[in-house]
């Protein structure tokens, strides 16, 4: 089937191709409002798909976001694209989505296609990488990025900034206190918990889970607590579900004295503490009878997650929504000025981490 064309539109309303063109492709330059309605007939009588490109080119605006995550399926970057989602439909814009595996290098080339298809903003949501072998990577993705601001984009980021980038008005950093958060939690769980504690978390240089592991220790040691035992996997479920296989065998060859000096696993993220769950569930463990448990993020499967699991509650879709203001190039009013914003969380302690023999809160 061919498509049908402006030219045959044009000619089936009686004007030229430039007018149908400016009634069909958004052109601040209108005909009279009979012309403009015999024009949207005829579309619509030969079924005419406008073109994308030449909209953009009449409104000289593409209208595109480009939303780059690490994993669509983690509910942890879902919920923060529910928020770009909301706040580009707020504008009437629509969002393209690539996805890396975490990798400065795929950001790199998601980059540069956004870029390629005039995206005028460009949220990057995702753990930047410390580790000596992303090095060039980061370097790569940070040219890109001061390419495309130079050139009219703008660009919002959650979590550190990406390093090399000059925070200006056209770039804006969400940043989330990982490493305060994760130094309340270990504080809040150190008040009834006196057993050893064990970190699961992610492979070393991956930012957001070695905040969370720092944090972590440090409110322990506040607490007057012996250092955490750290296993390092995968930053998934399935290494959650890795780790909680080692750690069933450590729990079965120890016999605690009292229930509060059982091992209590903090994963530094809530896909990682199911993996564990489900792990320890297979070896023929429970929680928090065997063991306690908590996570991070507070992710929407929680809900249906039991026992309910202690963890850090993040306004996730609240950060998308502000990051993808702040890759707007419009503020809306009450926005907070400059190239950085914040949001905080709070810790829930539920029943995963409850000692087994005191009643439930």
């Amino acid at each position: 089937m061919t498509a049908s064309t402006l030219s045959e539109v044009a000619k089936l309303a009686g004007v030229s191709p430039a007018t149908a063109s400016r009634v069909l492709n958004g052109s601040a330059r209108t005909p009279a409002p009979e012309i403009a309605e015999r024009v949207r007939q005829a579309a619509d009588t030969l079924g005419y798909i406008a073109n994308a490109q030449a909209q953009a080119l009449a409104k000289s605006s593409t209208g595109l976001i480009g939303l780059i995550v690490h994993d669509i399926a983690d509910p942890y970057f879902s919920a923060i694209a529910q928020g770009v989602q909301a706040a580009a439909r707020q504008e009437r814009r629509m969002v393209l989505l690539a996805t890396t595996n975490g990798t400065p290098a795929e950001e790199k080339h998601a980059v540069v296609a956004f870029a390629a298809r005039r995206a005028e903003s460009i949220v990057i949501a995702g753990s930047r990488s410390t580790r000596a072998e992303d090095a060039h990577a980061n370097t790569e993705l940070a040219a890109e990025l001061d390419r495309y601001c130079r050139n009219g984009g703008r660009v919002g980021v959650v979590g550190k900034p990406i390093l090399g980038v000059a925070e200006t008005d056209s770039y804006r950093t969400i940043t989330v206190p990982n490493e305060q958060l994760a130094r309340d939690l270990a504080q809040e769980l150190a008040h009834t918990h006196k057993g050893p504690f064990v970190i699961v978390a992610g492979p070393d240089g991956l930012a957001t889970s070695d905040e969370r592991v720092a944090g972590f220790q440090r409110g322990l040691s506040d607490a007057g607590q012996p250092a955490a035992d750290v296993v390092h996997v995968a930053f998934n479920r399935n290494g959650g579900f890795d780790a909680g296989i080692e750690l069933a065998w450590r729990i079965k060859a120890s016999v605690p004295s009292a229930p509060e000096q059982r091992l209590c696993i903090f994963a530094t993220n809530d896909v990682m503490a199911i993996g564990v769950a489900a792990a320890l569930r297979d070896q023929g463990l429970r929680v928090p009878h065997d063991a306690g448990l908590a996570g991070f993020d507070d992710i929407e499967w929680l809900r249906d997650f039991r026992p309910a699991l202690s963890t850090v509650h993040l306004p996730l879709e609240e950060i998308g929504r502000l990051a993808t203001l702040g890759s707007s190039n419009e503020r809306k009013a009450g926005e907070e000025p400059g190239p950085r914003s914040s949001v905080t969380g709070k810790v829930m302690l539920r029943r995963s981490t409850e000692t087994p023999h005191l009643p439930r809160g």
